[in-house]
């Protein structure tokens, strides 16, 4: 099963990420999500968090960037993991194929 990759460090394209979040799912993939800097911003839209209730995708966020941009895990989906920039590097190794937005 193929996985995508999609790294989130803006808070311009959420309506692409849930797109091709869907399609990768629809063709039988897997999606993991990091989203990191302005991206963070993203986490206060529920479309972002309904993201991370759909099977076979993960959502991690650099909790750095959360936390220079503002944004806390308070009221955040459970489902969506704080971490760091490890997480970032796992989902490069992990995936076939990587998107930035």
């Amino acid at each position: 099963m193929a996985q995508l990759g999609i790294l989130v460090n803006t808070a311009k394209h959420l309506q692409h990420v849930s797109g091709l979040t869907r399609a990768a799912l629809a063709a039988g993939g897997r999606v993991a999500i990091f989203i990191m800097d302005e991206g963070t911003r993203l986490l206060a839209d529920r479309d972002l968090a309904s993201l991370a209730e759909l099977e076979g995708v993960t959502v991690s966020v650099c909790e750095h960037s959360a936390q220079g941009f503002g944004v806390t895990p308070l009221g955040v989906s459970a489902r969506i993991r704080f971490g760091s920039q490890l997480n970032n590097a796992s989902m490069v190794g992990a995936a076939d194929r990587v998107v930035v937005l």
